[in-house]
């Protein structure tokens, strides 16, 4: 799940195209991500994606009036259209203030002024991609008769885990206590490697069951959606979702990474060696660093670590002699003694173009899937730092499945605090480019990079997925 922000526009307008102009479309899509910028920027992604393909399809694209104004100056193609419908809850609450709330609103407040919108359209409605998490799309479609592809935002293996809440019953692995057995390895979930306990997500423990239920109804509303779509690419997942395409009987689409690797030239990874005045000045610090030498450090912004966690890793990042580039939204006192030579510290920077920098020798990572896409697409070694929910099994997945990664904290108490020596000589150790470990972890991650970008390429498997899920869509509108 993903962060959400307070609404810097409290009164925006509730139609941004109240004349829009005439429209010529062979399809119309509808899209409505959930309320968060994890599930919206892949949302508008596929959109860029599908319209690659069919630029004469018209998408009208559905969120909540504070991300609107947040969209406000996105550079959408031609044929989007952004309609917006109200906040779930009041927006200086926050989701991050009552999560549990945020997901009950989700849930129960914008289905009403949805379906308002499809009446206001003017224009009928070939296929709704709608958030798995919005679980109601699908009701609404199918009383509509109109189709809807369930948009799964994470990776396959969370939601194939999620499917199959009743096999974790039935062999007495819920509800448990991790302290006990969270050492014990689920190896029956089809299609998903081994795991601990301890790798589930975080909704199976703890307080994060409070929120299961609303969890696991949207998985179970999947099978009545028409289509099933990840953002992950075939190559990285195949066990499950080929188990996935077993269980359904109607198509399962990977169509990932569902990142902005259309904006980068060729879709390779970028070398950013010029220095002309439209370059940030971040990228003109990482031009001025050697190659594979920066860590690049990101935790995300909805939830956070504790302050005395945060002072160790700053402390002990600052203390390994590694440069990095750190992006950090709250407070940078912590770092009033970083100078330009060994770090550099920014609210904010285009994730996508910094991890493709030949500079970056890795990422410091909350392990979010479009975080984790972003660096398996430039082939980035990773030190997995999860907090919550899916980040959890991410991470095992980039440490053990994929070998592409180390934990931060190698055991399985996330609670437990890592002292700035003990950061200092990780990170040392993890940025040596002759440390034979450290070779082979970065020779894997080469060949995931290069999985990825066949995937997207003529007659790859995303590039051939969406082809036929557009096949379908038209298909389907012919009958």
């Amino acid at each position: 799940m993903a962060e959400t922000h307070p609404n810097p526009n409290p009164n925006p307008n509730p139609n941004p195209n109240p004349n829009p102009p005439p429209i010529t479309s062979t399809c119309h899509i509808v899209a409505i991500p959930y309320p968060g910028r994890g599930h919206i920027n892949p949302m508008l992604n596929l959109c860029k994606q599908i319209l690659s393909l069919k630029p004469h399809f018209f998408i009208t694209f559905i969120v909540t009036q504070e991300w609107h104004s947040f969209l406000s100056s996105y550079k959408k193609p031609p044929n989007v259209r952004f309609r917006t419908i109200p906040n779930v809850i009041p927006s200086e609450l926050g989701r991050a203030n009552d999560f549990p709330g945020f997901l009950e609103a989700v849930a129960t407040n914008m289905e009403e002024p949805f379906e308002k919108i499809l009446d206001e359209l003017g224009l009928s409605v070939d296929v709704i991609v709608a958030d798995t998490y919005l679980d109601w799309v699908v009701r609404v479609g199918n009383r509509r008769s109109v189709r809807v592809a369930s948009f799964w935002t994470m990776s396959a293996t969370v939601l194939s885990v999620f499917l199959h809440f009743d096999l974790l019953q039935q062999n007495g692995h819920f509800p448990v206590e991790l302290s006990e057995r969270g050492e014990e390895v689920v190896d029956y979930i089809p299609g998903v490697p081994p795991m601990r306990l301890l790798d589930l997500p975080t909704v199976f423990h703890g307080i994060g069951r409070q929120v299961l239920p609303r969890v696991l109804e949207p998985a179970s509303t999947v099978s009545k959606a028409q289509y099933l779509l990840f953002t992950s690419v075939y190559e990285l997942e195949a066990g499950v979702v080929d188990a996935l395409r077993l269980k359904f009987p109607f198509p399962v689409y990977s169509l990932g990474p569902s990142i902005p690797y259309f904006e980068l030239k060729d879709n390779s990874c970028l070398t950013t060696r010029d220095q002309n005045d439209d370059v940030p000045d971040y990228l003109k610090w990482l031009n001025s660093q050697p190659e594979k030498s920066v860590l690049y450090v990101s935790m995300g912004s909805f939830l956070s670590i504790s302050s005395a966690q945060m002072k160790e890793i700053v402390s002990g990042v600052c203390g390994s002699g590694v440069r990095f580039l750190w992006v950090s939204r709250g407070d940078t006192t912590l770092f009033k003694d970083v100078n330009d030579n060994t770090g550099l510290i920014v609210p904010w920077c285009d994730q996508l173009r910094v991890l493709s920098h030949p500079s970056i020798g890795g990422f410091w990572t909350h392990c979010g899937w479009n975080s984790t896409m972003e660096a398996v697409f430039c082939g980035v070694p990773m030190l997995t730092s999860p907090i919550f929910w899916d980040q959890i099994p991410n991470s095992k997945k980039i440490v053990e499945d994929w070998n592409i990664g180390w934990r931060v904290k190698r055991g399985g108490d996330l609670e437990s605090l890592i002292t700035r020596e003990e950061v200092a000589k990780l990170v040392k150790s993890f940025m040596e480019l002759e440390n034979d470990e450290v070779k082979l972890m970065r020779k894997n991650a080469k060949e995931l990079q290069e999985a990825c970008q066949a995937a997207i390429a003529g007659g790859g498997s995303s590039h051939t997925n969406l082809e036929s899920f557009i096949r379908d869509i038209l298909q389907g509108k012919a009958k």
